[in-house]
């Protein structure tokens, strides 16, 4: 039976991972299906409560692990620290692959997080063991909090010529579990939403599904990151894989009151 651990597995990407892990299994050589063992790391998860910045616990979790679905991250740091105790242990445990989720544009868009994904990515490399990296656009979800958090204004400031590429979290998962299932592929190919659109198009469906009313008002930002995204670096339209649009994924968040 495999065994395959999801780092940040309670978190908005990694439980949708786990579920599709779990619920996929396969059929064995008498017919009979086998579901792999998904293992849970978070750092209030028990069993496998782990804080990986620190590492404590760790090898207990990854022993005896064939995959790792490194999901686990955060914008407040510490994910250099994380992944290093991550590869050390898997190295020490005999993991055959590491599956990594990255971003559309960490080495075009010269903002503090990406460029911590980017190094993230170079340790697992580097590590010596299987690994897949897959770089997907934002999600709906981080969309949807950025509009919302827009909105507490009277009016909403949106970064003037600024587009998204937002794809289905859902879609992502399914993505993972199935690369998860497989064997070591390197850098695969990105993946991104089904559309790109602009900030006030996407503000737009927003305040129309919530039924909110906010004038639009586009500023002009400075900075080498803002000029990263005015140029498109975080978007892969060759790439536009995903299938929910931004208005699906809304009519789902806010639906009609009959």
């Amino acid at each position: 039976m495999t065994t395959i651990l999801v780092t940040g597995g309670t978190g908005t990407l990694g439980r949708l991972v786990t579920e599709r892990l779990r619920s996929a299994g396969r059929h064995g050589e008498h017919g009979e299906r086998e579901e792999p063992e998904v293992r849970v790391l978070s750092r209030r998860s028990r069993p496998y409560a782990v804080d990986l910045r620190e590492g404590t616990g760790l090898a207990a979790a990854v022993a005896g692990v064939d995959t790792v679905v490194h999901c686990a991250s955060s914008p407040r740091g510490g994910d250099e620290q994380a992944a290093r105790h991550l590869v050390e242990a898997a190295r020490d445990a005999g993991v055959r692959h590491l599956v990594y989720i990255s971003i559309v544009g960490v080495d075009r868009v010269p903002l503090g997080y990406y460029r911590t994904k980017l190094a993230v990515e170079g340790l697992i490399e580097e590590s010596g063991l299987g690994w897949t990296v897959l770089r997907t656009t934002q999600f709906h979800d981080l969309a949807l909090r950025v509009l919302e958090g827009s909105a507490k204004l009277p009016v909403m400031l949106l970064p003037a010529g600024v587009a998204d590429q937002p794809v289905d979290v859902a879609e992502v998962a399914a993505r993972l579990a199935e690369l998860a299932g497989g064997a070591p592929a390197g850098r695969v190919p990105d993946m991104g939403g089904p559309e790109v659109r602009t900030l006030p198009e996407l503000a737009r469906a927003y305040l129309r599904a919530s039924g909110r009313r906010r004038p639009l008002v586009n500023v002009r930002l400075a900075g080498r990151a803002y000029r990263g995204f005015r140029a498109g670096g975080h978007l892969t339209p060759e790439r536009a894989v995903g299938t929910v649009t931004f208005e699906q994924f809304l009519a789902k968040r806010f639906p009609v009151q009959r």
